[in-house]
Order: C-alpha cells, then structure tokens, then sequence
C-alpha cells in the first residue's frame, strides 16, 4: 500500500500562517520587526557545510530590542577549518541543539520579521538548506542586505567622502559610525554589530527617501 504524503509539522504551519497577514511594501521602516541575523558555520557551501551557531536580535522602531534576541549552538560532528575563525570546536558543541531542533526554535522566533544582515544571502541559503533537508521548505522572509543598502545610499549622496577604492565590509561599517568590534565573529556578536550599523544605515535611509520597507530590502545593480 503506497504511503500518503507526510504531515506538515506544526510549527511550520505555524510559520507559514505568519505571512498571511505581513508587512507591505509601502510599511513605513519604523511599524515593522527586523531580525538581524548572522550565522556562523562549517563552510560556505550549503549542501556540504553545517549551521555552527545562530545569532539573531531584533530591531523595532529605531532601537534594538535586547529582549527580542535569539542564540543557538548547534552540534557539530567534526571541526573543520573554520574554527580558525569562530572558535566553536566540536567537544563545545556537545552541549548544543541538534540542528533540526536549533533551525525550528529560530522559525518560531523569527516568525515573518524581516531579516537583516551582511551578506545575507549565505546565511539564509544555510538556513534553508536545513529546511529542506528536514522539512522540504524554504523560508519565505523578506531580507535587507546592509551592504546593498549601504550602495543605495552612497548613489544618493550620503557618503560624500567615500572612496571609490573603499569597500562596504561589516568591518568598514563598523569603523565609519564608530562602532566598537566587540564579539566580532561570533553568531550573537556579529548580529549585535550588524544591527547597530543597521540603525545607522536606517536613520540615513530615512534622510534619503528609503523610509518604506519594499526599498529599503531591494538588491543593487543588475
């Protein structure tokens, strides 16, 4: 007897119900939940690497919400070459989540807020990656990438003494508005960086017509 299709998690259903009723493009940036996310992980490639940590905290109307912050170890079956950078190696992680039960609390989190990040993409690709490996979906977020957002700005003019030579790193960010580099490569460290460069990037979009939510998560060039 053939077997009938698999039930969709609860949770799931859940995160999908979220989005029934979500933000416009026309929301103004202040009325809707960011969530500044970085992950840290085995490598760069999503089929082949892993999730090591999750980061994430929220920004709402100007301010970052300290209460609306995420943080996960995940459990890691080998150290690989990147613990050079992050530092987590596998006997930490013994402590953590697996990544099915790390990747569903964040869903749950997360919720339909908007999230944030630089280079964004590889953390979401990772994330998805998960979600097909375990449940067959994808996340249907919206996504701001700081550094576009950074490009927009500087082609309207609020970056008079950049350099063309200077790149938009979350490094350079940090240095232009001051920021202190604290907890730098760590999942909750880099998310707390990356918001408060965020905010910055934000109060300059206000000032230069990106003030709704639809332009404010739109991709640079071609």
């Amino acid at each position: 007897m053939a077997e009938g299709p698999l039930m969709e998690p609860v949770f799931v259903g859940r995160y999908r119900k979220k989005f029934e009723a979500t933000w416009p493009d026309n929301a103004p940036i202040d009325s809707v939940r960011f969530v500044v996310l970085d992950c840290e992980t085995t490598g760069l490639n999503p089929t082949t690497d892993r999730i090591i940590t999750i980061g994430a905290v929220g920004v709402f109307n100007g301010e970052i919400v300290i209460e609306d912050s995420f943080d996960a170890l995940v459990k890691m079956a080998r150290n690989s070459e990147s613990v050079t950078v992050h530092g987590v190696t596998r006997d930490e992680s013994r402590g953590g989540l697996e990544e099915a039960d790390a990747v569903e609390r964040f869903l749950e989190y997360l919720g339909d807020g908007v999230i944030v990040g630089h280079h964004i993409g590889h953390d979401v690709a990772m994330l998805d990656a998960s979600c097909e490996r375990h449940w067959g979906f994808r996340l249907v977020n919206r996504c701001v990438e700081t550094m576009y957002l950074a490009l927009h700005l500087q082609a309207a003019g609020a970056f008079p003494n950049h350099r063309p030579a200077q790149r938009f790193t979350l490094d350079a960010l940090c240095d232009r508005f001051g920021i202190a580099p604290h907890g730098r490569h760590t999942a909750a460290g880099d998310a707390f960086l990356t918001a408060q460069v965020f905010l910055r990037l934000q109060a300059l979009a206000k000032r230069f017509g990106r003030d709704r939510v639809g332009v404010l998560c739109e991709p640079f060039g071609g």
